[in-house]
C-alpha cells in the first residue's frame, strides 16, 4: 500500500470537495500499489540500433535506455518506450467552451479540461510554461485515470473532455484512451494543440474526436522554428487532415510583436486558409500578453489586431475573432450573408443568441458550427 502524508491525503482529498474528483477516486489514489501506474508503454514508436524512435510527433526522438525526449513525458525504458504522462494530469478544471477558444461548437457547455506537464515545442512567447516545459515528475498531480476522467465529467455536467493547457499530443496515450471511453459514453472530445502532429497518431484519433482548435503559431517557416522549435509544415497538413474529416475545426493565432504581426505575412496566411477551403473555418487573432522568454516586448496593440481582422475579412475568412482582449463586440458572431448579429458575448457569457436550428435568424442564412 502507498504510503502518504496527512497534507497530501487532504490535498488529494481537495479535489474531490471541489466537485472534480469522486470519492472512490481519492481512495483509489491513496491505496494503490500498482508499480508505474502513471507510466503506459507508447503506441507509436520503432526500435533501431541507436535506440527507440517515438513516432508521435515530427520530433521523432530517438532514445537510448534512461533518456527522456523533447516533450519531457517519453523514455526509454529497457528499449521500450514509455509515457510518464498518463493519469496524473498537473491540471484539471471544469471550463466554459469559449475559452478552447471554440465558438462555433456547443455554445455555453461545460467542458472537462485536462492537462498534464510537457510539450513537443518550446515556444519562447508560452503563456503556460510552468507546466508545458516540465516533466511529470517535477509537477503537481493529481491521479486521474481515464475512467476517472470520463466519469468526473459526468458527474459535473459536462458535455465534452477538453484536452489542453500543455500540449495533448505529448501525452497522446493518456488523451487517446480517455477519448476511446468518453465516445463510448457520447461524451465529445475536443482538442487543443499545436498541430505538431504525425499523420497516423491523427488518423488514429480523429474517430474520437469532436472539435479541435488549432494554434497556428507564425506563416513563415523560418520563423515558426525560431519561435517555436519546431517546423511548420506538419502544422498545416495536421489542418488539412482535420478539415478533411468530420471534426469541428477552428484555429488561433497569436499576434506577437515583432514576431507575427507582420501585415503581410498575416495577409499570406489568410490567403492559404482561403484557398485550402478554411473560409468558413472560425479564426481568433489572440492578443499576446509578456510571458516566459519575450517579457520585453508590450502587449499587443489593439490597432494591431483589429488590422489582423480586417486582413482576414478582406480575403475571405468569414468568421473572425480577437482574443485576450477586454471590450464588447471583438467576439461577436455576424451572419456572413446578410451582416446581423447572430451572437453577441462578453467573456466567456453569451448576451445574445440570434440563431435556430444553426441559421441566422434574420435571413435563414446557415453559421457553419455544432450548435447541439
Amino acid at each position: 500500500m502507498e504510503k502518504i502524508s496527512k497534507r497530501e491525503f487532504v490535498r488529494r482529498t481537495a479535489f474531490c470537495t471541489a466537485g472534480l474528483l469522486c470519492p472512490a477516486m481519492v481512495s483509489a489514489f491513496a491505496n494503490s500499489s500498482q508499480p508505474g501506474k502513471f507510466s503506459r508503454e507508447a503506441y507509436f514508436y520503432t526500435t533501431t540500433p541507436r535506440g527507440v524512435r517515438c513516432g508521435v510527433c515530427p520530433n521523432e526522438c530517438t532514445l537510448k535506455p534512461g533518456e527522456e525526449s523533447i516533450c519531457h513525458n517519453r523514455v526509454n525504458y529497457n528499449n521500450k518506450l514509455y509515457s510518464i504522462a498518463y493519469g496524473n494530469p498537473c491540471a484539471v478544471h471544469v471550463d466554459p467552451v469559449e475559452k478552447k477558444p471554440l465558438f462555433h461548437f456547443l455554445p455555453q457547455s461545460r467542458t472537462f479540461s485536462i492537462a498534464t506537464a510537457g510539450c513537443n515545442f518550446a515556444c519562447l512567447n508560452c503563456q503556460n510554461w510552468e507546466i508545458s516545459q516540465a516533466s511529470p515528475n517535477d509537477t503537481q498531480n493529481t491521479a486521474l485515470m481515464p475512467e476517472a476522467v470520463v466519469q468526473n465529467c459526468i458527474t459535473n455536467t459536462c458535455e465534452s473532455i477538453s484536452y489542453t493547457y500543455s500540449e495533448p499530443i505529448s501525452f497522446y496515450e493518456y488523451m487517446y484512451d480517455t477519448a476511446r471511453i468518453a465516445h463510448e459514453k457520447s461524451i465529445r472530445n475536443i482538442l487543443v494543440s499545436n498541430g505538431y502532429m504525425n499523420p497516423e497518431p491523427l488518423k488514429k484519433l480523429i474517430p474520437f474526436l469532436d472539435a479541435a482548435n488549432i494554434d497556428l503559431k507564425a506563416f513563415d517557416s523560418q520563423l515558426h522554428l525560431k519561435l517555436t522549435g519546431g517546423t511548420l509544415q506538419p502544422v498545416l497538413d495536421t489542418l488539412l487532415t482535420l478539415k478533411g474529416s468530420p471534426v469541428w475545426l477552428e484555429i488561433t493565432n497569436l499576434v506577437v510583436p515583432s514576431w507575427t504581426d507582420s501585415p503581410d505575412m498575416i495577409r499570406k496566411m489568410c490567403k492559404w486558409l482561403v484557398n485550402n477551403g478554411f473560409s468558413e473555418i472560425p479564426l481568433h487573432f489572440s492578443r499576446f500578453y509578456p510571458r516566459h522568454k519575450l517579457t520585453q516586448l508590450p502587449a499587443t496593440p489593439l490597432n494591431t489586431l483589429l488590422k489582423a481582422k480586417e486582413i482576414a475579412s478582406e480575403e475571405g475568412c468569414k468568421y473572425v475573432y480577437i482574443g485576450n482582449i477586454p471590450g464588447k463586440g471583438f467576439e461577436d458572431t455576424h451572419c456572413p450573408q446578410c451582416g446581423k448579429l447572430v451572437i453577441e458575448r462578453q467573456g466567456f457569457t453569451i448576451l445574445t443568441n440570434n440563431l435556430a436550428e444553426g441559421k441566422c435568424k434574420f435571413c435563414q442564412a446557415k453559421i457553419k458550427g455544432v450548435w447541439q
